[in-house]
């Protein structure tokens, strides 16, 4: 486990915010390159990756720069997020008390994703399926076919589970991306107060939700309990199957997320009291200080929460 003092974060942000920010979008692109090493050097008998994480890892980010990787390499490779994989809605799958569960692989067909894994392996054509979330409805999507040396990448918080990739598993690298570093934000010294890294993504989250879906924060902390539950429940347990594991925190993300949830996230505590739990959030950004936006570039994970970003989610 890393941890990270605040006071060391605005050191860095004090002392050379452009080259902070550099090191830091760099030192997670090299972590990636070594992976991808190994994919190049075993694609002939694991031409296809299984990425997975917890909701906020940076899951989509991580797959779009290992494709970027191999692609400077001459490796053509496809992302295929296993959301599309969903079963329509009438068949959701629910809990003891009869409601959907969100949280549940039993969302995805995992027959028919077992199928493509086994047929893209042996270079047959499929034809993808495309899910549309608008009206919760699965539709034919683009046919597809690897050629030798093609790579594949599933993403998706279900990718390690078992009980959806089956033996097919066999046919690929496996990939658990999500935030294992700590911030300490006890800026006298007098308490050791370590942010937990599910707050480092439910940041992320909040931020995504309130400029790209149209949601208040406080929607985003009452999903909270659902989402921790279903990763310990359906997530957690499968981490252990990775080959890599992916640390995806990146030191300047808190500083730069302090603008977006610092403000709303007091107002929301004053307002709920319920939601004092998620005070330390509020002392971390407190110790932090801000970052130039302009100042992080457009291919930098942090932009897959704050916008901006030069690829297409």
């Amino acid at each position: 486990m890393k941890i990270l003092h605040v006071n060391a974060l605005n050191h860095r942000i004090l002392q050379d915010e452009k080259k902070f920010i550099y090191e830091s979008d760099n030192n997670y692109t090299q972590r990636l390159i070594s992976i991808a090493d190994n994919i190049e050097n075993s694609k002939d008998t694991k031409p296809i990756v299984l990425l997975a994480g917890p909701s906020g890892s940076g899951k989509t980010t991580t797959a779009i720069k290992i494709r970027e990787i191999l692609r400077d390499r001459g490796i053509i490779s496809y992302n295929i997020s296993l959301d599309n994989y969903f079963v329509p809605k009438e068949r959701f799958p629910v809990d003891e008390n009869g409601k959907v569960d969100l949280e549940s692989p039993a969302h995805i067909d995992n027959e028919l994703f077992m199928e493509h894994m086994e047929a893209l392996s042996k270079g047959r054509e499929i034809t993808l399926p495309l899910f549309r979330f608008s009206d919760q409805s699965r539709h034919k999507g683009p046919q597809l076919k690897r050629e030798k040396d093609d790579i594949i990448v599933f993403e998706g918080t279900h990718a390690l589970n078992p009980d959806i990739t089956g033996t097919t598993a066999q046919w690929a690298h496996k990939m658990y991306v999500s935030v294992r570093t700590r911030l300490q934000y006890d800026v006298k010294g007098e308490d050791d107060k370590l942010l937990d890294p599910a707050y480092i993504r439910l940041m992320r989250r909040i931020i995504r939700d309130v400029l790209f879906r149209g949601r208040d924060i406080t929607a985003t902390l009452d999903m909270f309990d659902s989402v921790e539950a279903g990763e310990v429940k359906y997530i957690m347990p499968y981490k252990k199957l990775a080959e890599y594991s992916v640390d995806s925190f990146i030191p300047y993300e808190a500083p730069a997320y302090k603008s977006f949830v610092l403000g709303k996230l007091k107002k929301a505590i004053e307002q709920d009291s319920k939601y004092e739990r998620f005070k330390p959030i509020v002392e971390a950004l407190n110790g932090l200080m801000g970052i130039s936006l302009d100042s992080i570039p457009s291919n930098s994970l942090t932009r897959e929460f704050i916008g901006g970003s030069s690829y297409s989610y």
